[in-house]
């Protein structure tokens, strides 16, 4: 799928696996969503804007790519749900092996199983903050596990699961939520501590999952379901900024990006956000000028990792 050589166009030196501390993985992937098609071609058109996007970050006075981002191949695995999954759990646990930060950019939510899989089995007592309009807890859909609407459920059953911007389910989804850990659009508006009771609720290191209809379809309009009344810019950037700086983030993932043809002003949203997310992960640490971790599987300074370093199983 890669038609972008490297991520937002950044010079080869910072776009080296070997060097890079980042990967990002792109996942063209459609599916099994029921609604607004076109989510498999979302990471071509986030590469694209993120190609014509300015890498210096006004606000943490930071050009983050200069910690080295590494373009990996497309994930194109799709002869079903469950072996996308499988496919996505398998490469995002080889990549942190390697002792990358590793983001994923989607493709469709039930992309984000495998790779909170993976997180989950390398890194203890994990926090999972999901963004999103929809609570996407059914535990099957349309006959599979691995559907876009039951994107959630494994990590409700093996996460500690704080949903964010909820605005759309199921009546039969309250079955398996956790209210005390979930924030309703319609509840947040009215409720200046939110972010505060978010951050109490992680353990210490945390998975972002970003659906993009988390967003309101005022400031992002191309997703494949958008829903009314979602978060505004800068009162997610204000959240991210904190979870960032008071948690340990593990890894993140963007999903549901519907690219317009005639609008690309959600690609170029996507491309930002993005960028501001790594901008915080990484404000304050040195561009290390002889990274090079040769593959060699630790956890990264402040991680708390459950795989045995000599253990090469994926």
């Amino acid at each position: 799928m890669n038609t972008t050589k490297n991520y937002a166009g950044i010079p080869d030196e910072f776009a080296k696996l070997e060097t890079s501390k980042i990967v990002l993985i792109p996942v063209p992937y459609d599916g099994t969503s029921t609604w607004g098609k076109g989510a498999d071609k979302g990471p071509q058109a986030f590469l694209e804007a993120s190609e014509n996007m300015e890498t210096y970050d006004i606000e943490t006075n930071t050009e983050v790519y200069q910690q080295g981002i590494y373009l990996a191949p497309a994930i194109t695995e799709n002869s079903s749900p469950e072996a996308l999954v499988a496919q996505v759990h398998k490469v995002t646990k080889d990549f942190i092996k390697r002792n990358k930060f590793v983001t994923l950019f989607g493709g469709e939510h039930s992309v984000s199983i495998g790779a909170i899989r993976a997180f989950n089995e390398l890194f203890d007592n994990l926090t999972v903050i999901q963004i999103d309009a929809h609570a996407d807890l059914r535990q099957e859909y349309m006959g599979s596990t691995c559907n876009h609407a039951c994107a959630m459920y494994e990590a409700s059953q093996t996460t500690n699961l704080i949903q964010v911007g909820i605005r759309s389910m199921d009546v039969l989804e309250k079955t398996v939520m956790d209210e005390d850990k979930t924030f309703f659009a319609h509840e947040m508006v009215q409720d200046e501590y939110w972010v505060d009771n978010v951050i109490d609720l992680c353990t210490e290191n945390v998975f972002i999952t970003f659906d993009l209809d988390g967003l309101d379809p005022s400031i992002m309009p191309s997703t494949g379901t958008p829903e009314p009344g979602g978060l505004f810019w800068y009162e997610t950037m204000d959240f991210l900024k904190r979870v960032f700086a008071e948690k340990n983030v593990v890894g993140f993932d963007l999903m549901e990006l519907c690219p317009n043809p005639n609008d690309n002003s959600s690609d170029f949203l996507a491309a930002k956000l993005y960028y501001k997310m790594l901008s915080y992960k990484f404000e304050g640490q040195d561009v290390e000028e002889n990274y090079d971790n040769s593959y060699v599987a630790k956890p990264s300074k402040g991680n708390v990792n459950k795989f045995d370093l000599n253990d090469d199983e994926d």
